[in-house]
């Protein structure tokens, strides 16, 4: 089955065209929402054979670096044995992989838990983590001890509301379909109420965007770190300063696209509010750490002199050792728009880096 297609051979489009008719434009979060449960469900979208790359698949230097961060502040902490390691959306199991690898040398050895939905990729992730355990979301996760979090391109994926100012106030966008297409438009109930008051008075046609699902499960984390300890490392690509404008973008073959052709056959993403994420974080008595570039971030962690370490026991692969690092740290790749978000119970010490 195809990303697009349901059981019974009916595409996404199609559904989406009759639910239009019948009722009227749907909301954005809507369309996102379907579209990406759909993607998921069907395919493997990782690697070259897929539709994007992650860190982990670049290089095995992200994942160690990650898992030597989890250890040091573990260790900080007072190496509680009853911790378990928790990733959401874990794609096929290599960060895990290489997070635990390290962690092992410091003598940290966790339970292991993947927040997962899509099945072709459990089926991925267990051949690779035979040990983990699988949950819905995180209602599930265990509360008998703390909790290393690790979420990689997870909050990216999660559907937004778009609200843009009109000339008669706020409305909240929708997608329509009109001479044979999917278009936004905007809705017309009014949306006032949901404006912060900051921005009310804002000009006509500014848009802002809110992630219902990243505010919910960063205040559940929240709320799990500050009662059971532990710390989480939140990393996407997103700002760390307010700002306005519509962030949705499709990818297909590694390339973008429309966002609103082939619904549920490409990946829809939008950039992470991490100020917004870091207040909810803090309003559920969670300790915010930071929000860093990902390029500094791993830089402090010690990135360049393990791939310098690398290329010294494999100088055939030093070339793509060094084209991978620089894929992750460069400010004109990954360094600078990806961000890494440190929280952590109000007990445990500060993280490296932030």
């Amino acid at each position: 089955m195809t990303g697009g297609m349901t059981p019974d051979g009916d595409s996404l489009a199609s559904m989406f065209q009759r639910l239009i008719a019948n009722y009227g434009p749907i909301t954005l979060q809507h369309y996102m929402g379907e579209a990406n449960a759909r993607y998921y469900a069907g395919k493997d979208p990782l690697g070259s054979a897929g539709d994007f790359i992650t860190a982990p698949e670049i290089s095995q230097m992200f994942g160690e670096l990650i898992g030597l961060w989890l250890a040091d502040i573990w260790i900080r902490a007072g190496r509680d044995p009853d911790v378990h390691y928790v990733e959401l959306g874990p794609g096929r199991g290599t960060l895990a992989k290489d997070a635990l690898r390290a962690m092992k040398r410091y003598g940290l050895e966790p339970r292991v838990h993947f927040v997962e939905t899509s099945t072709t990729l459990k089926d991925i992730q267990l051949a690779g983590v035979p040990q983990a355990r699988f949950h819905h979301d995180l209602s599930s996760l265990p509360n008998d001890g703390p909790l290393l979090v690790v979420g990689n391109e997870f909050l990216d994926a999660l559907p937004v509301r778009q609200l843009v100012r009109m000339a008669d106030g706020w409305r909240e966008r929708c997608v329509d379909f009109q001479d044979g297409r999917f278009l936004p438009v905007a809705g017309t109930k009014p949306m006032d109420a949901a404006i912060p008051a900051e921005l009310k008075d804002s000009p006509e046609g500014t848009l802002i965007e809110t992630c219902p699902g990243a505010a919910a499960a960063v205040y559940e984390l929240a709320g799990r770190l500050a009662q059971q300890g532990g710390a989480a490392l939140l990393i996407d690509y997103g700002y760390d300063q307010p700002r306005t404008g519509s962030t949705l973008q499709a990818l297909r073959a590694h390339t973008k696209v429309d966002p609103f052709t082939m619904p549920g056959e490409a990946d829809l993403t939008c950039h992470v509010d991490f100020v917004t994420l870091a207040n909810v974080a803090l309003s559920h008595g969670c300790k915010h750490l930071g929000t860093v570039p990902q390029g500094r971030f791993l830089r402090d962690l010690g990135i360049e002199a393990r791939a310098a370490a690398l290329a010294k026991v494999a100088p055939q692969h030093e070339a793509a050792l060094h084209a991978s690092k620089d894929r992750l740290i460069e400010e004109g790749q990954m360094g600078a728009l990806f961000k890494v978000m440190g929280l952590a119970s109000p007990e445990w010490p500060d993280g490296a880096s932030f």
